[in-house]
């Protein structure tokens, strides 16, 4: 089932105001990992804990992730791609199936 759509082009992970709100209301970073061939969006409680800066994109309240070194050492080469993402409550993370699957 899919709760929202996510996209990745050049390094950068595109999350629109809905899905922040939704998922990541009043944080301002999050951790990327990768489980096999899944990207997985953790929140990030503490500003101490480190992670990724959710940057605020336009007025609309959307924001981008600039990760290029995450996707870099994932061997992700997609320029540009939209997924669809799920929460996982077992995972306390926003999942992208197979965002990572071209890696290699």
């Amino acid at each position: 089932m899919s709760d929202c759509t996510i996209l990745i082009k050049d390094g950068s992970l595109y999350l629109s105001s809905d899905v922040c709100d939704r998922f990541f209301d009043g944080l301002h970073a999050v951790v990327l990992l990768r489980r096999d061939e899944d990207l997985c969006i953790l929140p990030v409680r503490h500003a101490a804990a480190g992670g990724y800066m959710l940057k605020v994109r336009n007025i609309a309240g959307d924001r981008v992730v600039h990760a290029p070194d995450f996707f870099r050492d994932n061997s992700c080469r997609a320029r540009e791609s939209e997924f669809s993402a799920a929460w996982s409550s077992a995972e306390g993370a926003l999942i992208v199936a197979g965002a990572l699957r071209s890696a290699n």
